[in-house]
């Protein structure tokens, strides 16, 4: 197990670039599997899971090269169908959550897909039953075995349907997509997410051949086609690491520019960090964070505590309420942080309140947050990372705290943020990695 050792109280200055979106580059890796023909994809960022899902493939007989840092070429003429039936691809098929959007591809192209019992964070209850019942409605079955565990689906041609999901699941959208893209006549689903992710990935089934429309708005239309064709495809930045760098500049009093954000495509994001009180300056496609030695809560117009909750976009994505969580304990005022979709998310405040910040964990799905007003800065600590957006807000806390703090587990932040210790350290943090 790796840690971070973390100088606190260090503020930083300079320009940092984002990367490619973890969550659009696990879906759009996924749907090279959809074709036969070679499919280019860039800014692919470099962390684990995404590392592992491309390693998963090269098991799977799929050709992968790497043409430059952040640059792959896939080509899947020739999967290797016996090998999802091995103990060594339901092991690593099973560390990694993401991977379930391979059956969906599978389903489709080959009639038959092997998904074990997804691991991931450990941040509540994920269920795979929207992945599951869309696609059956397309025609596969779904047989669960509890001693390998593990669900296999088979079909010999899905059949286009007319679905409305019971939650606005991104990955569960994303697996009936591409599977509906090759099916026999029209699908439509309704109540289908429409994150940026989404609509990256209907963008790229859409260059390869596929005939979808609705794409942005939560009702979508996918008309089968025989076969897809290869494309080249580029991943937007990362809007979660955009915010959680929005977040440390401000807990960090630091002066940082975030460069190449796609600030159109953020949504509400900069809005809910100006409601903490954080100045957001858009230059271009350009964020820039001056430095803040004081930022205030906003208040509803009636004078109630401000809330802030998760919702499906355009709602704010759940991925950013423990970064924003952390960056209100040294605001002025109080905050409800309402985490609506995962009930085990908001556990690791106690390790904040350790570090002097004032929270009161009301039940598993909300906080308030008492906002001291870097009036009483939080203390280092030794913390251990139990997810990668806790793990990201406890590093947050770390740098602004005063004296030195250790993260064990850093693991879970190498899962979704690349090279995290030394990008930092380039604009003056103080992190060494163990």
């Amino acid at each position: 197990m790796s840690s971070f050792v973390i100088e606190g109280n260090c503020r930083l200055k300079g320009e940092i670039t984002p990367q490619g979106a973890k969550n659009e580059a696990l879906e759009v890796i996924c749907a090279t599997l959809l074709t036969a023909d070679k499919v280019l994809v860039h800014n692919v960022p470099d962390i684990l899971d995404v590392n592992t899902l491309i390693e998963l493939l090269r098991e799977m007989n799929v050709k992968v090269e790497r043409l430059h840092d952040n640059s792959y070429s896939f080509q899947a003429d020739d999967v290797d169908l016996n090998y999802l039936q091995t103990d060594q691809f339901i092991r690593k098929c099973a560390a990694l959550r993401g991977a379930v959007m391979i059956a969906g591809p599978l389903a489709a192209r080959f009639g038959k897909a092997v998904i074990p019992r997804p691991g991931g964070d450990k941040i509540g209850r994920r269920r795979l039953d929207t992945h599951f019942a869309g696609i059956q409605k397309l025609g596969a079955s779904v047989n669960y075995c509890g001693q390998r565990g593990i669900y296999t689906l088979e079909s010999r041609r899905l059949k286009g349907s007319y679905m409305l999901l019971d939650e606005a699941s991104v990955t569960g959208t994303a697996n009936i997509l591409m599977a509906s893209s090759l099916a026999d006549g029209t699908t439509t689903i309704y109540n289908a997410a429409c994150e940026p992710y989404i609509q990256q990935l209907c963008s790229m089934l859409n260059k390869m051949g596929a005939r979808i429309t609705g794409i942005g708005s939560n009702l979508l239309n996918i008309e089968g086609v025989e076969s897809l064709r290869g494309t080249e495809h580029s991943i937007l930045p990362d809007m979660v690491e955009v915010g959680s760098f929005i977040g440390m500049a401000a807990m960090t009093e630091s002066d940082i520019t975030i460069k190449n954000t796609a600030y159109d495509r953020l949504g509400i994001i900069p809005e809910a960090f100006r409601r903490l009180g954080i100045t957001v300056e858009k230059h271009g496609d350009d964020i820039h964070i001056p430095p803040h030695d004081h930022y205030e809560i906003e208040t509803f117009f009636d004078g109630s505590i401000m809330t802030i909750a998760d919702a499906p976009w355009p709602g704010l994505t759940p991925d950013l309420l423990s970064v924003l969580l952390v960056v209100a304990t040294q605001a002025a005022g109080s905050v409800l942080i309402h985490q609506k979709m995962f009930e085990s998310r908001l556990f690791f405040v106690d390790k904040l309140i350790d570090m002097g910040a004032q929270i009161i964990l009301c039940d598993p799905h909300r906080a308030t947050v008492i906002g001291l007003g870097k009036r009483f800065p939080l203390r280092g600590a030794t913390m251990t990372s139990p997810d990668i957006r806790a793990g990201i807000a406890l590093l947050i806390a770390a740098m602004s705290a005063d004296g030195t703090s250790r993260i064990h587990n850093i693991e879970q932040i190498d899962r979704g943020y690349q090279d995290i210790d030394k990008r930092l350290n380039h604009i003056g943090a103080r992190i060494t990695r163990l």
